[in-house]
């Protein structure tokens, strides 16, 4: 089981660990089943839409680049801790077999209503280190306190 992550272990300015996945076409084809989202941008090399727009491999879906920036979110938050808050946008596309970095910061940390709230920036890097789905979150800690 990881450790739990407390309020007063989290500082102004920390980064939150990487996370780094480069998603392969089974991948791929996996999220499109689980999600439903099945569009040949997706999985499909030969879908003519990707040469027209000047692409060589398929892009990535969104939310998959989501859900892997919601594991540092989560990660942050432990058994414990809840996630009150979190959300991203689509900057830029992601494509297959390319290495894409999950990374956060934190910005501030504030009590409020009697809770320990983190507040993250977080978002995705494409291989050449561009922000392609910033966002943010607020978590709440537990204290040792």
């Amino acid at each position: 089981m990881a450790q739990q992550t407390y309020f007063e272990d989290v500082a102004v300015g920390q980064q939150l660990p990487t996370i780094k996945i480069t998603p392969d076409k089974q991948q791929l084809v996996k999220f499109a089943a689980g999600s439903g989202d099945f569009n040949p941008l997706h999985f499909d090399e030969k879908f003519p839409m990707l040469k027209a727009m000047g692409l060589t491999e398929n892009i990535v879906h969104g939310r998959f680049k989501y859900a892997q920036v919601g594991r540092a979110v989560f990660a942050l938050a432990g058994y414990k801790g809840r996630v009150k808050r979190f959300g991203v946008s689509y900057r830029g596309m992601d494509l297959l077999n390319k290495e894409i970095t999950v990374a956060g910061v934190v910005t501030a940390k504030r009590e409020e209503d009697g809770e320990h709230l983190v507040d993250l920036d977080v978002w995705t890097e494409d291989a050449e280190g561009k922000k392609t789905t910033p966002g943010t979150a607020v978590v709440a800690l537990p204290s040792r306190g």
